[in-house]
C-alpha cells in the first residue's frame, strides 16, 4: 500500500500539533498564563480535527 506525501504531512502536521498544544497548554499551567492554555487548547483542538478529518477521508 502507497503512502501519498500529502497525507504524511497532514498525519505529522496533526501529531506536531497536539504535542506542541499539551506542551503549551502544560506550560501555562505551571506558570498561571491564560493566554498560554488558550493557545494549547487550541492546538490541541487543531491537532484533533486535523486528525478526525484523515480518518474520514480514509473511510470514505
Amino acid at each position: 500500500m502507497a503512502v501519498s506525501g500529502e497525507t504524511v504531512i497532514n498525519k505529522l502536521g496533526a501529531l506536531v500539533a497536539l504535542v506542541f498544544g499539551f506542551l503549551l497548554a502544560a506550560e501555562g499551567y505551571r506558570s498561571g498564563s491564560a493566554w498560554l492554555i488558550t493557545a494549547g487548547v487550541a492546538l490541541l483542538a487543531v491537532g484533533i480535527i486535523l486528525l478526525v478529518l484523515k480518518i474520514v477521508r480514509r473511510n470514505d
